[in-house]
């Protein structure tokens, strides 16, 4: 794939074999646990994900990739536009939906994430180059106007 060029999100995982997820989620759940394990955000969201199935799991990816996909045919567009701000509420209803209450301040924080920590960075940009910064532009955006 040239630079410039997006990712189709649908087939990002398509090469992660179960085994290899499983190796994946081990890997970081240490780093969850340290950073999050005292939330109520936590406790909800392995509440959540502990009752899931694979057909569950491949749904909840499915929406978070059409998700990624339909801000990153945005990008040409101010994070500002309406198109983009329903997509970021999408985005949050999903987050709340699947994992955890999302607050808006969580949301916000999920953004920084993204542009902060370099593996989130380079999930999104493998999406879309600058994909990131736009999300996390376009969450700030969407929190403010929301009450944040």
């Amino acid at each position: 794939m040239d630079k410039g060029e997006t990712m189709d999100t649908t087939t990002m995982f398509d090469a992660f074999d179960e085994h290899a997820l499983e190796e994946h989620r081990t890997k970081y759940a240490e780093e969850a646990q340290r950073k999050w394990g005292a939330t109520d955000a936590w406790a909800e969201s392995q509440r959540k994900t502990s009752a899931y199935t694979k057909e569950d799991w491949k749904r909840i990816q499915q929406e978070g990739a059409e998700i990624r996909e339909g801000l990153a045919a945005l990008m040409g567009r101010s994070p500002s536009d309406p198109d983009v701000q329903a997509q970021v509420k999408r985005f949050h209803e999903y987050m709340s939906t699947n994992f955890y209450a999302c607050s808006l301040e969580m949301l916000s924080g999920l953004g920084d994430m993204y542009v902060s920590d370099p593996r989130f960075t380079a999930t999104y940009d493998k999406v879309k180059p600058g994909l990131a910064l736009f999300i996390r532009d376009a969450i700030k955006i969407y929190c403010t106007a929301n009450g944040a």
